[in-house]
């Protein structure tokens, strides 16, 4: 499997078919159409170090405690087109850690754009102090 410049052996993929859920007749308690795919991101020799570490990284529940992604595809009635749209989606997944982002710099705020805030500030608090009760006799 090609994912940019990074090439990953079917090997390291582990398929499982299983039944899929919802609607689909006789034909959803017959076949087992859908795909479970598991990959070791904690363990695959294909990710550089970097690659791994922002993947692992990543807050997200199909990653399971030992750094295995678990995905489940079953938008499709055959096995097959569910096969691709497993690989399709750990594909983007794996594009996603391939970019490093990009440092923040520090800025500080203008001179205007603190004038403004200020302003603003003392607007609201006219406002406010207007509100209350006084001078209502």
């Amino acid at each position: 499997m090609q994912v940019g410049a990074l090439h990953i052996a079917d090997d390291e993929l582990v398929e499982r078919f299983v039944r899929a859920s919802g609607p689909g007749g006789q034909n959803v308690n017959k076949v087992a159409t859908a795909v479970e795919l598991r990959f070791d991101v904690a363990g695959s020799p294909s990710l550089p170090e970097a690659v791994r570490a922002r993947l692992l990284a990543r807050r997200d529940r199909r990653m399971t405690a030992e750094g295995v992604l678990v995905l489940s595809a079953q938008r499709f009635r055959t096995q097959e087109r569910n096969r691709e749209d497993a690989r399709v989606r750990l594909a983007a997944f794996i594009e996603g850690g391939l970019q490093a982002p990009r440092p923040r710099v520090a800025t500080k705020p203008s001179r205007a754009s603190k004038e403004r805030r200020l302003g603003e500030k003392r607007g609201r608090a006219s406002i406010k102090q207007g509100r209350s009760g006084r001078g209502w006799d």
